[in-house]
């Protein structure tokens, strides 16, 4: 069998595996353990495992992915999410589909602070979906904001996400997390838009809620500057260089530990719930991480990188053809793959094909802007059917409403992704303008 065949027979058992419901860490992990003995011999394949797992996780700079994800555990066990919800809510509110809006500011802020995409939409779904509900929202709009709105996690930082791509292909976590603001933004302002459309051709989709006072709207604002501040902190830190990113993730986790306590009520038993999420979401990413890395090791032993960049070069496709394909190869992975794991998979072999190609900037600007793009197409596929996660788990928490209005509901939010998407491809700009770059 060739190198390329026995790469491409490596990804059929992958899917099958994914396909009766084998974890994606264990089903990387299995495939690429029996494919590398394979092909290199079973004594190699043990040489391999002895240093390989050791160098991974001993890097000091891994440290951030559960001081982060500590971050938002705390956050959750703060309330944070009913403060800012309540703050957008107080300056939203009395506009038509102006609840909805507000559901997609919260998540932006709380992603901010959560990092995570599915945690974001369970914890805002929570606290929005009755208030949406008292006021007669449709279940297509509620739900269909929320899940948009929930993507916002995995884009707006600190992500672990992007934390993930910096340390795989060698970039700042700093200047990614820079990198990310304007583009997470922009989503946040496009399914507000879309939500004004929406109301505007089905006004009885989003009542207006009554108008909030100025002293109402000050005590919101009161309840948000602490998460506000810590924000501002970790990013205006680690991007001046005032702390590492390990260290501007420990400020923020002390932050919101101290929030969780004073505002949110935390106690022991608090505590040790939120040190128990953090250790059973860091093993899961430590094992979806160790997985890809053992498949990748395989699929370098066929030499299917290689043969696939060469293809691809040889091709004589435009660079920005190129980055289409892998694009669009993203957004169909991502309707029925997890995301990180889907990243961790892929970054190593299409990050040196990106890295290739002419865009006409630096190496550094150009995978910064290709961290970003992968980041917001895999965003995308959390809303898309027919798995789109974010829509499930709100679905699950909307109860009564049918999934297909679930699934109605996102469209909007899907045609506003695809315009930011070639907004971005079109403009790299948008993206590099706070980190220096030029497009």
């Amino acid at each position: 069998m060739t190198g390329i065949a026995a790469g491409l027979t490596g990804f059929g058992v992958l899917l099958a595996l994914m396909a009766v419901r084998i974890p994606i860490g264990v089903a990387m992990l299995a495939t690429g353990i029996v494919g590398y003995g394979l092909v290199n011999g079973w004594m190699p394949l043990l040489a391999y495992l002895k240093t390989s797992t050791y160098y991974q996780f001993s890097t000091y700079s891994l440290s951030v992915i559960p001081l982060f994800v500590l971050m938002g555990e705390f956050a959750s066990h703060a309330g944070m999410s009913r403060a800012l919800f309540r703050a957008a809510a107080a300056f939203l509110g009395h506009r038509r589909g102006g609840l909805a809006m507000a559901s997609i500011g919260g998540c932006a802020a709380f992603g901010a602070i959560c990092g995570s995409s599915l945690a974001t939409a369970a914890t805002m779904g929570q606290v929005a979906l009755p208030e949406m509900k008292r006021y007669n929202y449709s279940g297509a709009l509620a739900t269909g904001s929320l899940a948009a709105g929930g993507t916002l996690g995995i884009l707006i930082p600190p992500s672990v996400i992007l934390v993930l791509y910096a340390l795989m292909t060698e970039q700042s976590i700093a200047k990614m997390f820079v990198a990310a603001m304007v583009p997470g933004i922009l989503a946040a302002l496009g399914y507000m838009l879309a939500v004004a459309i929406f109301v505007r051709y089905d006004p009885a989709a989003g009542p207006a809620a009554p108008r909030a006072g100025r002293s109402e709207r000050l005590l919101a604002l009161r309840e948000t500057w602490s998460i506000i501040l810590i924000f501002t902190l970790v990013i205006v830190g680690m991007y001046r260089g005032w702390f590492t990113p390990t260290e501007g993730a420990a400020v923020g986790a002390f932050g919101t530990f101290v929030l969780a306590v004073l505002h949110g009520g935390m106690r022991l038993e608090g505590l040790i719930a939120c040190l128990q999420g953090t250790a059973r979401t860091t093993a899961m990413i430590f094992l979806i991480m160790l997985g890809a890395e053992m498949f990748n090791a395989f699929l370098s032993a066929t030499q299917t990188p290689m043969l696939a960049s060469q293809a691809i070069i040889e091709g004589g496709l435009s660079p920005v053809m190129v980055l289409l394909a892998i694009l669009g190869l993203y957004l169909a992975m991502g309707c029925v793959m997890d995301s990180m794991s889907m990243l961790l998979l892929t970054i190593p072999i299409f990050y040196p094909i990106v890295a290739g190609l002419d865009f006409g900037m630096s190496r550094e600007d150009t995978l910064i802007w290709f961290g970003i793009l992968a980041v917001v197409v895999v965003e995308v596929g959390l809303i898309t059917p027919p798995v789109g996660m974010n829509v499930f788990v709100i679905n699950g928490l909307a109860k009564g409403v049918p999934m297909i209005e679930s699934f109605r509901g996102v469209l909007p939010f899907l045609i506003s992704d695809m315009i930011r998407i070639a907004l971005l491809i079109a403009f790299p700009a948008i993206t590099l303008a706070l980190v220096g770059g030029s497009g």
